[in-house]
């Protein structure tokens, strides 16, 4: 069974860019799909970005696309979400999750078996 542990989150000013990374433990990263999901005060956890076991593909949702990148690094057992042009919307706790089987085609939160334990990000106006 695969452990997750985010890092990278804080607090940067709008327009600013954080790169979040995802260390995975206990289990070979390539072996599972990945996804980053973020849940704000009062809202839905919702997907962010997701990516397949060797990177062959990307999903995003549409309020992060042309912002957000995500990438893996299966040698480092690692996943990274780089957000860049951020917005006071994008304050939301952020979650990596793992899967080991699914469809590009649905990447919901209710895909997902493991996650880690959320890393905060606050973006000021």
């Amino acid at each position: 069974q695969v452990q997750l542990v985010e890092s990278g989150g804080g607090l940067v000013l709008a327009g600013g860019s954080l790169k979040l990374s995802c260390a995975a433990s206990g289990s070979t990263l390539s072996n599972y799909g990945m996804a980053w999901f973020r849940q704000a005060p009062g809202k839905e956890r919702e997907t962010v970005a997701a990516i397949s076991r060797k990177g062959e593909w990307t999903r995003y949702a549409d309020s992060v696309k042309g912002r957000f990148t995500i990438s893996r690094d299966n040698a480092k057992n690692t996943m990274y979400l780089q957000m860049n042009s951020l917005k006071p919307e994008d304050t939301a706790v952020y979650y990596c999750a793992a899967r080991m089987s699914g469809s590009a085609s649905d990447v919901a939160v209710r895909t997902y078996d493991y996650w880690g334990q959320g890393t905060q990000v606050t973006v000021s106006s």
